[in-house]
């Protein structure tokens, strides 16, 4: 079934492989700062900067099917560095704008056929690592408030959240700017590769469909092993 998905971040790395694999059998909408990448994709741009804007002000349609929150960052820094200022950022990028734009669109949600929503966190919340606190702060928001969103609101939402390790994507530059850095991060995964943009996207895709329709509340590690399994 054609369903109305409405995808925040859509127009770079996982968000918009994402877009470019749900355009095809569904109508999207797409809200971010530029539509560069998108003008091959059959979509629905509207300019949208979730640390600005209002959803309210957008044409979007009365009933929607998805909601899909795609914007994030990658601020590794040791916690003596950080100030309680950049952990509000976090929180407001990650969190804060996407309970905004949700309860901005609620209503559009309960209307549509049991809509499913698809959140993003992070490895860094289940697997403690260095310089990732407050990343890791505001994705395991997210987790928390997924699970507790998913029991209110059932059955009439499903509520479900992606949690990749490094994925290559624009975010990662830094991370994997030379085949050095690229081999080292590659081996601390047991599938022995980073991430990529598709394998996420593969993922909400199912998590959309109907084909997971018996599926809420849940945080999936898609992350090559390295959340569960210890090969040394």
């Amino acid at each position: 079934m054609k369903k109305k998905i409405l995808i925040i971040g859509g127009s770079h790395g996982i968000g918009l492989e994402t877009t470019r694999l749900l355009a095809k059998d569904h109508d999207i909408y797409v809200g971010a700062r530029t539509k560069e990448n998108l003008v091959n994709i059959d979509c629905n741009y509207f300019n949208f900067d979730v640390l600005k804007d209002d959803i309210a002000s957008v044409g979007l349609p009365d009933s929607l099917d998805g909601f899909v929150y795609c914007p994030g960052s990658i601020n590794l820094r040791p916690f003596k560095m950080l100030k309680p200022e950049d952990f509000q950022k976090e929180l407001e990028l990650n969190f804060l704008s996407l309970v905004r734009i949700l309860q901005g669109i609620l209503t559009k949600l309960k209307s549509g056929e049991k809509a499913s929503l698809v959140f993003f966190s992070t490895v860094a919340v289940k697997v403690g690592m260095p310089f990732h606190t407050s990343i890791s702060a505001a994705k395991g928001a997210i987790e928390g408030f997924a699970r507790s969103l998913a029991a209110e609101y059932a059955p009439t939402l499903r509520v479900n959240v992606i949690a990749p390790s490094l994925t290559d994507t624009r975010l990662a530059e830094k991370l994997v700017s030379n085949e050095s850095k690229r081999s080292v991060i590659e081996e601390r995964h047991p599938l022995k590769r980073i991430g990529e943009a598709s394998d996420i996207a593969n993922l909400v895709e199912y998590l959309i469909s109907d084909k997971s329709s018996w599926m809420t509340g849940q945080t999936i590690g898609m992350d090559g092993g390295l959340s569960s399994l210890n090969l040394n």
